[in-house]
């Protein structure tokens, strides 16, 4: 976990990642005039939420090749990918293209990290398998219940045509969102993270992009030399995986609609991660080491970093929420976190 907050660049790159892969991106929503009546606008969510159904599958299923920008805050990172389906197999290769160089590359299951320039990581979490990981898309359905879908026209992204969809958040638990999906296939190639007051948090875009079957082969090969970290993604049920590692902590409350995604594992505590379908964060449980960290709030663009320190059993624990919510979210979030005394003696080794 220290080594998690501590390393910028692998914060960035884990969490921009994860930012992509749940999709999260986007949204000023118009007002309804009210001229509208209930049977259109009923009829305008059900065709967005038809567009929606397609972008799961498309996350996967589609093979193309491209550039994307993504801006958090007022930090701009570009990566190159390419990206396969085959054989009912994904495979696909993320470049870096500044901040240093390095790369991860998927195979199925198998994810190979290499970032010479970072020197010595550590795959503390599950390395998303790209801006657009399985791992999540197998969740998007019932984000329906908790954004307000519209259908906003038509536009054009990186040479292809594509739809608006706007979701607009129906608490202040969650940002809202606004993506834009090409017309043929209903691949995401843009969006953004808004907040409450309709201010731009995060945003994605292809700038270049080649929808193609053809991707040869060595466009999906390791090229970046240094030490390569693999890691095999777990093909079990993430909420079993995500409930079995809250052993020993309970959290008393969450936003309505978050369920354990994923169990992202932290060094000596425990970790659990949430999301409603479309956001993500991951709760993070471990003893107070040497370092001392400043405890509340941060922010970079849509994710926020909030820290709690709490003693049980004369041992001091850190509790860190990290995801795309409202920092006002992520500190509810913190203070519903209680240990149990048991965990305290274990992890202090008493």
């Amino acid at each position: 976990m220290t080594g998690f907050l501590m390393n910028g660049a692998v914060v960035w790159l884990k969490h921009a990642l994860v930012s992509l892969l749940l999709g999260l991106i986007a949204l000023p929503v118009h007002a309804e005039s009210p001229s509208e009546s209930d049977s259109q606008v009923a009829g305008e969510a059900a065709t967005a939420m038809s567009w929606l159904k397609r972008l799961g599958p498309a996350l996967n299923m589609t093979s193309y090749r491209g550039v994307f920008v993504y801006a958090r805050g007022d930090q701009v990172h570009s990566m190159q990918i390419a990206h396969r389906y085959r054989d009912n197999q994904v495979e696909e290769r993320l470049v870096m293209q500044d901040g240093g160089s390095g790369e991860i590359v998927r195979k199925g299951m198998t994810v190979v990290c290499v970032l010479p320039d970072r020197g010595h990581i550590r795959l503390d979490e599950i390395i998303p398998s790209g801006p657009f990981a399985e791992a999540f898309t197998s969740q998007l359905m019932p984000f329906g219940d908790w954004y307000y879908p519209q259908l906003e026209g038509e536009d054009r992204v990186a040479g292809y045509d594509v739809v608006t969809i706007a979701l607009r958040a129906r608490d202040e638990d969650r940002y809202s969102h606004r993506l834009w999906l090409e017309k043929d296939t209903g691949l995401l190639v843009k969006s953004h993270v808004r907040d409450a007051n309709g201010d731009v948090l995060e945003h994605f875009q292809f700038t270049s992009l080649q929808i193609t079957d053809d991707i040869a082969d060595e466009e999906l090969q390791v090229q970046t030399q240094g030490r390569e970290i693999t890691r095999t993604l777990s093909a079990g049920d993430p909420q079993q995986s995500s409930v079995s590692r809250m052993n020993g902590w309970t959290l008393n409350w969450q936003p309505e609609g978050f369920v354990p995604a994923a169990a992202p594992r932290s060094s000596k505590g425990k970790a659990v991660a949430f999301s409603d379908g479309l956001a993500a964060f991951s709760v993070f449980v471990e003893p107070v080491g040497l370092l001392k960290m400043p405890t509340g709030a941060s922010r970079v663009g849509a994710t926020t970093i909030y820290l709690r320190e709490m003693s049980v059993a004369e041992r001091p624990f850190l509790v860190a929420v990290v995801g795309e919510i409202p920092p006002r979210t992520a500190r509810k979030v913190a203070d519903a976190v209680e240990i149990d005394d048991v965990l305290a003696l274990e992890l202090s080794g008493r």
